[in-house]
């Protein structure tokens, strides 16, 4: 056993989240599977819960589940207490502040517009980070075109090139916790002030760190934020998005989107819209209550790990593969595009090279799934609840041995070269 063979056996041993990895879906012909920061593996409770759930509380309930008291009580109201689960267990948010609805992308429209459209005279800009996921960036050229906003684009969330941007016309700053392409995380905490100083609201996408980071929302002063619940919160393919306003806020926000189930009474079924107080004025049509089954099954082993264990492992799995990536990959020509710092990095590691797309279907052949990202990066994503070190090792050689099979005879130097 080599002795980075022999350091991943020897962290598995020690790993206090080990026996989580029995409570997962197996996947046979998988060798490593290591894009959890994508889609978070099912949990094997999911499959009992969604049988359970249409057998008992859909299927003898009918109707009547959405008023009645079934296990998870009634479902009208599970926008709210699934939102209050996720605030406790990852969010660092009081209750009453968090609902489960919609899309990402739609609840990013909606908590955006509302920021605009209610930022005071004269405050027309929207400061965003162009490097962020491509969703967020289009829906705010969306709304810059609906309401004659002009866009102010940064490349980085350091909080210097904010404080640079932002000022007194500037009614939203969007942007990532954790960049979905290189990792980095952002000091959250002095992005929210500096928003705040220049009366600002700040909106957080935090699709790459709930479930992964602890997040604290309420102490750090944040006014809006998104996330998407099939990563890390494993709530599977198509899970539906969670959307957080301070409570503060939710009087003064009103979001675009005026669905019966965000109206005051929505079986009143009268003229006018008059919005639910609260954190329920975000909802807009039918909660997607069939799509949350899984997700409190994701849920219930993040409660029970609790979020400080989850991020310490996190830290400990992308530390090992950047150990690997320094040994192994490095020499091959592969860069590393994710901080080295643990706390300035999210749950997920970079690696860049030329000719990776071309290599990422041979990977998946070999039972090795890691993701693809333009131009040229590798992600490698282990979710720290399913996720073991010699599965980071396993998969990292496999990349390793195919990189090698890739260079030409003394073509290390051209391999740098062209990475």
């Amino acid at each position: 056993m080599s002795d980075l063979a022999a350091r991943a056996a020897q962290l598995d041993a020690a790993d206090p989240l080990a026996a989580f990895r029995e409570r997962f879906l197996p996947a046979p012909d998988v060798v490593a599977y290591l894009d959890g920061n994508s889609l978070g593996r099912p949990p094997a409770a999911a499959a009992q819960r969604l049988d359970r759930f249409v057998r008992e509380e859909w299927g003898a309930g009918l109707i009547r589940g959405w008023t009645g008291d079934g296990p998870g009580g009634p479902w009208m109201q599970w926008p709210e207490r699934v939102g209050d689960r996720i605030a406790a267990a990852a969010l660092g948010a009081a209750p009453g502040q968090t609902v489960v609805a919609d899309s990402t992308t739609v609840l990013l429209y909606k908590l955006a517009r509302a920021a605009v459209d209610a930022a005071g005279p004269g405050r027309r800009e929207i400061v965003f980070d162009e490097g962020d996921f491509p969703t967020d960036r289009y829906v705010l050229e969306g709304i810059a075109a609906e309401r004659g906003c002009v866009l102010r684009p940064i490349r980085g969330a350091a909080p210097e090139r904010v404080a640079e941007a932002v000022g007194p016309g500037t009614a939203l700053v969007l942007l990532s916790h954790v960049s979905y392409h290189s990792g980095l995380r952002t000091d959250a905490a002095t992005i929210t002030r500096i928003a705040h100083d220049s009366g600002a609201a700040l909106l957080l996408d935090l699709c790459h760190s709930v479930g992964v980071l602890p997040l604290e929302l309420d102490a750090w002063g944040v006014d809006l934020a998104v996330g998407c619940t099939y990563k890390y919160l494993c709530g599977g393919p198509g899970s539906p998005a969670f959307g957080y306003v301070r409570r503060d806020r939710q009087d003064t926000l009103r979001q675009p989107v005026q669905g019966w189930m965000g109206r005051r009474d929505p079986f009143e079924m009268g003229p006018g819209y008059v919005p639910a107080a609260g954190v329920r004025g975000v909802v807009s049509g039918t909660p997607p209550i069939l799509a949350m089954v899984p997700l409190l099954a994701g849920l219930d082993l993040l409660e029970e790990a609790g979020i400080a264990a989850v991020q310490a492992k996190a830290e400990a799995l992308t530390g090992f593969a950047i150990e690997l990536v320094d040994a192994w990959l490095a020499p091959l020509g592969v860069r590393l595009a994710t901080p080295r710092e643990a706390q300035w990095r999210g749950g997920h590691v970079m690696l860049r090279r030329e000719g990776f797309r071309e290599l990422l279907p041979r990977l998946w052949e070999r039972g090795v799934i890691p993701d693809f990202r333009e131009p040229d990066g590798i992600r490698i994503g282990p979710s720290p609840l399913s996720t073991s070190f010699a599965e980071v090792h396993a998969g990292l050689a496999v990349l390793r041995e195919l990189l090698a099979g890739d260079t030409p005879a003394g073509g290390v130097r051209a391999a740098r070269t062209a990475g």
